[in-house]
């Protein structure tokens, strides 16, 4: 693994034989790792947002498909690599929107399909080399977005896109550590509704590495933007269009459309691996929508109730509302105006 880490606690642990996966939805109160030794449990892991974040999410599959060619290898077993394949079928259905689910399990599969003799050694190689290599991605991350916040008062971030999101150090909070060792103090998280992934992890993960900094209801801000306090709006991606349109946590695009109205700056931090190349624009990306359980009080889950929810976990803000797409490869400044991300080709 990449030499550099964060100091938070790790998302993802692999052993060699099996994946720990930290459970995210019981922080911050409890910090505790689920272990699993075959892609189903993996499948579930992500399905539940036991792991989350694009980033993990495709590192968390990799590790999954070298368990599931530990569970069926044989040479005794002539059906082996069909029943992988439908192992990285069912982990691919786990999240819809995340591209770097398909990225990771597209190359593990080449791989695979590659491989003649007993595939697990180079498979597992492999993951772990995605794994360290999103490491290394956003550490120079960290450095390129970092550049541009020199002369920034504040800045606030929405979801969590740190290190709890990625194999380490992470993306969008990636960039907000660079730029805290180099002396930026005013950071802002937004609770990120309904998981309160701001809330429960983004402050959580900061302070455990000593970075201070301020929680805000989502509604709060506008008006935190009126008050001059912040410069920079600094998120993450679950997927980016080939145009530049970014699809992150739900709640972007707003946070966005506010930045233009009061002269804030966006800035969306993701490796390449989260640039699908095949999507034009942003219509073309499927959103998840997850069950409205997740938003309604228990007293309208009957079928006689006449309350139902609306529950998209993602949104797409247009190229034209981001000022800044910081990847390994290198900035695109106004994507818009520079045929979106398509020099990184």
């Amino acid at each position: 693994m990449n030499s550099k880490k964060s100091s938070t606690t790790d998302a993802l642990k692999w052993t060699g034989t099996q994946l720990q996966v930290l459970d995210q939805r019981v922080l911050p109160e409890e910090i505790r790792y689920d272990n699993y030794h075959d892609a189903q449990g993996v499948t579930e892991a992500i399905t539940s947002m036991r792991v989350r974040g694009a980033p993990a999410i495709g590192i968390a599959a990799a590790y999954g498909v070298v368990l599931s060619v530990m569970v069926h290898y044989s040479e005794n077993n002539p059906n082996w690599q069909q029943q992988v394949k439908e192992d990285i079928k069912q982990l691919s259905d786990s999240r819809p929107t995340a591209v770097n689910l398909f990225w990771a399990l597209e190359t593990m599969q080449k791989t695979l399909d590659a491989e003649k003799g007993n595939p697990i050694a180079i498979l597992e190689t492999l993951a772990r080399k995605i794994h360290s290599d999103d490491i290394a991605a956003n550490h120079k991350m960290g450095e390129l977005g970092a550049q541009l916040l020199t002369e920034a008062k504040g800045v606030m971030t929405h979801c969590n896109a740190g290190a709890l999101a990625t194999g380490g150090y992470g993306t969008a909070l990636g960039v907000i550590r660079s730029a805290y060792q180099q002396g930026l103090r005013k950071i802002y998280a937004g609770e990120t509704r309904p998981w309160l992934q701001g809330a429960r992890l983004t402050v959580w993960e900061l302070a455990q590495e000593g970075i201070a900094s301020t929680l805000i209801a989502d509604s709060a801000a506008a008006w935190l933007m009126k008050s001059g306090a912040i410069d920079w709006i600094i998120v993450g991606a679950d997927r980016i269009a080939a145009n530049g349109d970014v699809a992150n946590k739900i709640g972007t695009y707003s946070l966005s459309v506010l930045a233009k109205q009061h002269g804030v700056k966006v800035m969306v931090v993701a490796p390449t691996s989260t640039i699908d190349w095949a999507m034009t624009h942003g219509e073309q990306i499927e959103i998840e929508q997850r069950q409205a359980k997740e938003l309604l009080n228990e007293c309208y889950l009957n079928d006689d109730s006449l309350v139902d929810a609306w529950n998209p976990v993602f949104d797409v803000t247009p190229a034209h509302l981001i000022s800044a797409i910081i990847t390994e490869r290198g900035v695109v400044l106004n994507p818009a105006e520079q045929n979106g991300v398509r020099c990184l080709q």
